[in-house]
């Protein structure tokens, strides 16, 4: 992961058993920065939004930015 992930675009949706439902795209700090809610999900930041099926939650996603930024020096 590079220095793009901290601001990767990502789809946000809300998942429930039967189906995912498209909420709109943003990049990963703004994401990180809605409320966290249940079924709230994120495309992988590393795949194309709006595109793939491979998505994390809020917490999944904040681990991936993170490992990111330590791996850069000087953050």
């Amino acid at each position: 992961m590079d220095m793009r992930k901290r601001k990767a675009i990502v789809e946000a949706a809300l998942e429930s058993e039967y189906e995912r439902q498209a909420l709109g795209i943003m990049n990963t700090e703004q994401a990180l920065e809605l409320e966290d809610a249940d079924g709230l999900v994120f495309s992988h930041p590393d795949k194309e939004a709006g595109v793939t099926d491979h998505f994390v939650d809020q917490d999944q996603l904040r681990r991936l930015v993170q490992s990111s930024k330590s791996r850069l020096p000087g953050l």
